[in-house]
């Protein structure tokens, strides 16, 4: 993986899951700041997935002029991203989501729930590398866009 394309952004994703998985598990263990740090985390890993989600989504409908990209492709990286890459990825938004799921079914009715919304940083950040790197089919030119 280490001469791939957009290597930063499976770093990035990393490095979030990471220290969401961290603070998470220590949120479930402990109640009080720990709650809080473990809901502005999620909080933020939200936002820039919301952001990284739209940039990511921009980026693909300028290239869908001239190339084929859907939804599978862009954001879980289906047929458009080597096999590491789409498993980093992949790997990266499972463990969210287990860690988002678990976290607020173990401590419902508590700060722990702003976890769920997490999946969304994985998600975004594999649509942007999809959308810089990915490798699409070429549009038919009779169906190109001018």
């Amino acid at each position: 993986m280490a001469d791939t394309a957009g290597n930063t952004l499976i770093r990035i994703c990393w490095a979030g899951t990471a220290a969401f998985g961290v603070v998470t598990a220590a949120a479930v263990l402990v109640d009080g700041p720990v709650r809080t740090a473990a809901a502005a985390l999620d909080i933020v890993l939200f936002a820039v997935g919301c952001v990284v989600f739209l940039w990511a989504f921009g980026l693909a409908v300028s290239r869908s002029r001239y190339e084929s990209i859907g939804i599978g492709g862009l954001y879980f990286l289906a047929g458009c991203a080597p096999d590491g890459v789409r498993r980093g990825f992949l790997t990266c938004l499972a463990v969210q989501v287990i860690f988002g799921v678990a976290a607020a079914s173990l401590r419902p009715f508590t700060a722990l729930a702003f976890g769920v919304l997490v999946p969304v940083f994985g998600l975004g950040l594999g649509g942007l590398w999809a959308a810089r790197h990915g490798e699409f089919a070429n549009r038919p030119e009779a169906t190109r866009h001018r």
